[in-house]
């Protein structure tokens, strides 16, 4: 698959704009502007993250073994959006002790109750809608640029 600069700079852009407006839209706050930014810049660092440090390679590695489809990439990013879950909820952990030290509970068990929370479900589903809008965007802006043939008669 061809590296796509529009797909690199929006695809990881929706995500974070669509999570922002309804976490903003089911708070009341009395800034909104303000509360939309401070959602919207740490989960526009987490899809970039995770778009340019395991996205784009894990897609580069699997292109040079097989072609890849756009289910392929959706799956691709399924898999990293549910894979995207463990590092945070680590640096979670890691100061979730009193006045955000050390940790008082072991991971397991602070793994499970972080797992059973229904905003998890939204790591796998965000993933898959970021890859499949990088591979909509890569072979949209290839096939609008490719010049048509004329028929053969």
């Amino acid at each position: 698959m061809r590296f796509s600069w529009t797909g690199l700079i929006l695809a990881p852009l929706l995500v974070p704009l669509v999570f922002s407006a309804a976490m903003l839209s089911s708070l009341q706050a009395s800034s909104p502007a303000l509360l939309f930014l401070i959602l919207l810049v740490p989960s526009c660092a987490v899809s970039y993250g995770t778009t340019i440090f395991l996205f784009l390679p894990s897609l580069f590695v699997l292109s040079a073994w097989r072609p890849m489809t756009g289910l392929r990439v959706c799956l691709l990013g399924l898999v990293l959006g549910a894979a995207v879950f463990l590092p945070l909820t680590w640096m979670a952990w890691s100061s979730s002790g009193p006045d955000s030290g050390p940790p008082t509970e072991s991971f397991l068990a602070f793994f499970l109750r972080w797992a059973a929370d229904p905003m998890t479900a939204m790591y796998p589903p965000a993933g898959l809608v970021t890859a499949g809008l990088y591979w909509w965007l890569g072979t949209w802006r290839r096939d609008r640029a490719a010049p048509s043939l004329p028929s053969p008669r």
